[in-house]
């Protein structure tokens, strides 16, 4: 599997959902935005964001979430930014999810997974304007995966919904921030 390029970037989950709430598995599934979802993406627009390129899962959850976040900017959908498929776990309790390596029946396997995950953000970062940071609103699973292909474990509790991760390479590999409305000045 290639690396990613060398070149900071955002990621952000999706707005909470109905499956969310309510600890289903959602994946290819098209969950709901809840109220509480629309207004964690809606605190997200007063933001002092720097210039961003702005991509999107195709999923309605995600792209709601960016429309509500970056109410004035054009985002462009990645295929590849969906979420990972579940197979016949789909709608069944987080609590039943198979091991993550593992290819649930009817679904993708980790690898493949991994694989399209890498080539969504290489899309994504490449096609970015030099003076834009890359912003990808996407999915747990996707922030997962870019946890693995920069060097960190995928384990552990799912990212937050509506708070911002920034990837930012250095010399001994990649770090990952959660960022505030405070911190993002920052990075610009």
């Amino acid at each position: 599997m290639s690396a990613l390029p060398q070149r900071a970037f955002l990621l952000i989950r999706h707005g909470q959902t109905d499956a969310n709430r309510d600890g289903l598995i959602a994946g290819r599934t098209e969950a709901e935005l809840t109220d509480a979802g629309r207004a964690g993406a809606r605190a997200l627009a007063p933001w002092n964001w720097p210039r961003i390129a702005l991509y999107v899962s195709p999923q309605s959850r995600a792209r709601e979430t960016a429309a509500l976040a970056f109410p004035e900017l054009p985002a462009t959908v990645i295929e590849g930014l969906r979420e990972r498929d579940w197979g016949l776990f789909e709608g069944r309790p987080v609590s039943d999810l198979p091991p993550r390596e593992a290819t649930p029946e009817a679904g993708e396997g980790w690898a493949d997974f991994l694989m399209r995950v890498q080539q969504a953000l290489t899309e994504g970062i490449a096609a970015a304007p030099a003076s834009c940071l890359p912003v990808f609103v996407a999915h747990s699973g996707v922030i997962r995966a870019t946890r693995s292909l920069t060097g960190g474990t995928p384990l552990g509790p799912s990212a937050r919904n509506t708070t911002p991760i920034l990837y930012s390479p250095d010399p001994a590999g990649w770090t990952e921030t959660d960022l505030t409305g405070a911190t993002l000045p920052w990075i610009a």
